[in-house]
């Protein structure tokens, strides 16, 4: 017996039922309970969690439904969201695919009323939109008068055949008949009559129900029209009472109140300001995540409506939601930009142009396989690689290239909230590896002295220093300050590992951050960085991990997690999520994105524990958020990009030749110069002599060394081949793609250093950096190098003397 056919929901009617909801490649088909209502199709696991925990929802206003066999229908939005079903049978599956569809008309139709009723444009638009809807009633009764004319048709016709019947029936009672027949007929006769009587008061009723019509018909234009026009002045007041309240909170913090003209000023050409947004922004839907395909380790809903009542006035977006006020934001982003316009600027030194071209790429042709085959499991500082595999940039411009950004910081600076601050220095930290989804090749890997400064004192108001610190194991440090009040300073060393088919590259060491003006010190570590189809196939870059980044005046934290790609997953690409926590370990901010394209942020309203278990049966904690709004962007890549390395615009400036510079400058070195020029033979051959120049300095060094610390073995070689053996694991330019291919860090090593490494004994080296000193770091307790000062005032001097001769 088959199953009886359940009613179709009418457009505004709830619809519930099980279907089965593809989840992973693992997991295949699982069972939820789906419900349909109010032009939202949410899903459940089980019917006991409809009072507090929904999986999803997709809107039907602007989905798409398709069917795809007999059971197994998609439903789209067009973005993230898709939903590949199957019902348990065809009927079913009709009876979902025709609920659906009255459901998405229902919320299309209702969509596009809400819109004509919120439009806010001018009163031509408004009259318009009375027009459309003047239009729309006169149709309708258009439709009835057409209804009524044919049941006037249709009465005339009963009329005319009901008088034949009555004559026919007269006609009928003059023949003599017995009683019997002549009382049917009779009979007849008279439901004739009053069959042509009812429909003759149906016509009358419908006449009247018309004239009605038509009477009322303007009078409830006006109606319409007023209330139209009493709403448009209702979300005018209630807009400039907005701007009213803004502005007396930046008079209260004593801020300077821009025209409104400038009150959004432009994003600069970084994209990295924060967006604006109108008071109507907080009442939009927030988007809804799947927490049984999300990676993360929390869950993340829409805020309660009151909590978007209550930061409706704040129009300025990002900035006032995390207490900077628009005035602020607007003078942060033109001091960032240096203001040409500003008198100073102009009177001072002129902007220098930098360059926006490199020569392109040569194509030569050279076999990895070849160079490979017999490396694998070996240390990648003993694989010797020519200049095919590199970018003509050292590995110190690399490391600088973590500036990109540098205006996230400069607005961390301004920041009076250090929660506030921290999501600025993640973005930062996040924005670091957007250079490297493209960036398959291989820096030039420093020679031991080997500076770089980047001077952007002018335009950006930052200087940076770069030093190659260390031989065994090769490490780079480095040092940028700011004239608007913060400071970086990193020293970077990377451990990795050569697998056949991808590289794993493992940076050690901390970079820091240190806000003049609040005091905050931040810390954090690199994630590792994965180089995949290392032989075979298309080289690609992925970066995994987690980070944690310490305030550790306040104790404020930020753990930011870097997802693996996965082949099986459903999640975006190079996705990164986090959350920003106080020193009590309360949420405060959520963060997400990707590390090639961009960060957002949601500011936390409340957060629970619930949702769907975690890893170890943890449960996920479940956070209320406001509507996420971008905190960084990455700027496109100028043209051409694809035939000069991918180097952003940036980085083509980094080895443009600059006078003043110290001789052991980066852009003074001559294998990379010849390679950017594209003479490759040459470059190879320069290389070869520099790696030699440096391994006899570095053997002087060493007997020196030796010398010192055992006088009585002075003038003895080591025993049993062991010099040869450190010149074989000479680290000048040997690792292929590790340093790169991570961004910005040095290369790898195998050898004990200030991180832990392995190192090789039997050798002492007394050199010494130039610039900085090795140290503890009082905050972490590790050793680093550490600026010492005096780089920028022998260049001033144009004394360079102290320097050795490297190249």
């Amino acid at each position: 017996m088959s199953e009886p056919k359940a009613p179709i929901p009418a457009p505004g009617d709830t619809y519930k039922g099980w279907l089965f909801k593809w989840t992973n490649y693992i997991k295949g088909y699982q069972r939820r309970w789906f419900v349909l209502s109010n032009g939202l199709l949410s899903y459940y696991r089980t019917q006991a969690e409809m009072g507090h925990t929904c999986r999803g929802t997709i809107n039907l206003a602007t989905a798409n439904i398709a069917v795809e066999d007999s059971c197994n229908f998609v439903i789209s939005n067009g973005g993230t969201q898709t939903y590949h079903l199957k019902a348990s049978s065809e009927v079913e599956r009709q009876r979902w695919i025709t609920a659906l569809e009255l459901a998405k008309a229902k919320a299309f139709r209702m969509q596009a009323e809400s819109d004509d009723s919120g439009d806010e444009s001018s009163p031509p638009a408004a009259g318009q939109g009375g027009g459309s809807r003047n239009s729309e009633v006169q149709s309708t009764l258009r439709t009835l008068g057409s209804k009524v004319e044919d049941l006037s048709t249709c009465n005339d016709l009963i009329a005319k055949h009901g008088s034949a019947l009555q004559r026919s029936l007269s006609e009928l009672e003059g023949v003599r008949l017995e009683g019997q027949t002549s009382e049917k007929i009779r009979q007849v006769t008279e439901r004739a009559t009053l069959f042509r009587i009812t429909s003759n008061a149906m016509i009358n009723a419908c006449r009247d129900f018309l004239s009605l019509a038509q009477a009322h018909s303007k009078r409830w234009q006006k109606a319409l029209q007023a209330e139209r026009e009493q709403r448009v002045r209702l979300e005018e007041t209630l807009e400039q009472l907005a701007k009213q309240h803004n502005h007396l909170e930046r008079a209260f913090r004593g801020a300077t109140v821009l025209p409104p003209s400038q009150s959004n000023p432009a994003i600069d050409n970084k994209g990295s300001a924060p967006v604006k947004g109108d008071a109507s922004d907080e009442d939009d839907e927030n988007e809804f995540f799947d927490a049984c395909e999300d990676v993360q380790e929390f869950i993340t809903v829409p805020a309660d409506p009151k909590y978007h009542r209550r930061s409706g006035s704040n129009v300025s977006g990002i900035s006032s939601e995390m207490g900077m006020d628009d005035g602020t934001a607007s003078l942060d982003e033109q001091s960032v930009a240096s203001n040409p316009e500003s008198p100073q600027s102009q009177e001072v030194v002129p902007m220098r142009k930098r360059r926006t071209r490199i020569p392109d790429k040569p194509n030569y042709s050279l076999n990895l396989w070849s160079i490979m085959k017999n490396c694998i499991g070996k240390e990648l500082s003993k694989i010797p690689m020519p200049v095919n595999f590199n970018e003509p940039l050292s590995m110190l411009q690399r490391l600088s290239e973590d500036l990109e950004y540098y205006e996230l910081l400069d607005r961390a600076a301004k920041c009076h909230n250090s929660l506030e601050q921290m999501c600025y220095v993640a973005a930062f930290t996040v924005s670091s590896y957007s250079t490297t989804v493209h960036r398959t090749g291989k820096p030039f890997n420093p020679l031991l002295g080997e500076t770089f400064e980047l001077d952007r004192a002018q335009e950006s108001g930052y200087r940076s220093l770069c030093e190659q610190v260390s031989h065994h194991p090769p490490a780079a440090a480095h040092h940028a300050i700011s004239e608007r009040g913060w400071t970086l300073r990193q020293e970077i060393a990377l451990a990795s590992k050569f697998r056949g088919k991808y590289l794993s590259i493992m940076p050690l060491g901390s970079i820091h951050c240190i806000f003049e003006k609040s005091n905050n010190h931040y810390s954090w570590k690199k994630v590792t960085t994965t180089v995949h189809n290392i032989i075979v196939g298309k080289l690609w870059i992925d970066q995994s991990g987690e980070i944690d980044i310490v305030n550790h005046r306040t104790g404020d934290r930020c753990h930011l997690k870097f997802a693996p790609y996965s082949y099986f997953s459903r999640d975006v690409a190079r996705k990164v999520t986090g959350v920003v926590t106080d020193k009590e370990g309360k949420a405060h901010y959520v963060l997400s994105g990707t590390w090639d394209e961009k960060m957002e942020y949601s500011r936390v309203m409340q957060s629970s524990r619930g949702g769907e278990n975690g890893a170890e049966g943890r449960q996920k904690t479940v956070y209320q958020t406001l509507k996420a709004k971008e905190l960084w962007k990455k700027t496109p890549l100028p043209d051409g990009a694809e035939n000069m390395y991918y180097f952003s615009t940036l980085a083509l400036t980094l080895n443009e030749p600059e006078e003043g510079v110290a001789p052991t400058d980066s852009r003074r070195r001559p294998d990379q110069r010849l390679m950017e020029q594209g003479r490759w033979e040459e470059a190879n051959a320069e290389k070869q002599r520099l790696e030699e120049k440096q391994r006899t300095v570095r053997r002087e060094r060493e007997r020196e060394a030796n010398r010192s610390a055992s006088p009585s073995e002075e003038g003895k070689e080591p025993a049993d081949g062991a010099e040869e053996v450190e010149i074989a694991s000479e680290p000048s330019e040997t690792n292929y793609k590790t340093e790169t291919l991570h961004g910005s860090h040095p290369p790898a090593y195998s050898m004990e250093g200030p991180y832990g490494a392995p190192v090789k004994s039997g050798h002492q080296d007394n050199y010494k950096a130039m610039w900085f000193e090795r140290r503890v770091d009082p905050a972490t307790g590790e050793p680093t190098h550490i600026y010492t000062g005096g780089y920028w005032e022998a260049k001033e001097q144009g004394n360079w003397d102290s320097c050795p001769d490297i190249f």
